[in-house]
């Protein structure tokens, strides 16, 4: 007969979320640094068509004001 599995603890529950989240938190830090080296154009190690640059600091510009309200709250 089949025997249900024992509970997992709410601490070790909340320890893989956590861990989780902070690999999704990595990822997009890495992608705003990247989005934020190609518009201020100290970027390497991708070209960048010029006309594209005004997207990429349309995109910071409001990432900045997000964070700002964000902060407020």
């Amino acid at each position: 007969m089949a025997v249900p599995k024992k509970r997992t603890s709410a601490s070790k529950k909340r320890i893989r979320k956590n861990s989780w989240k902070g690999k999704g938190y990595g990822t997009a830090l890495k992608a705003f640094s990247l989005g934020k080296s190609l518009s201020t154009g100290n970027s390497k190690s991708f070209f960048v068509p010029k006309n594209s640059l005004k997207v990429f600091k349309r995109i910071i510009k409001n990432w900045n004001n997000l964070n700002r309200l964000g902060s407020k709250n």
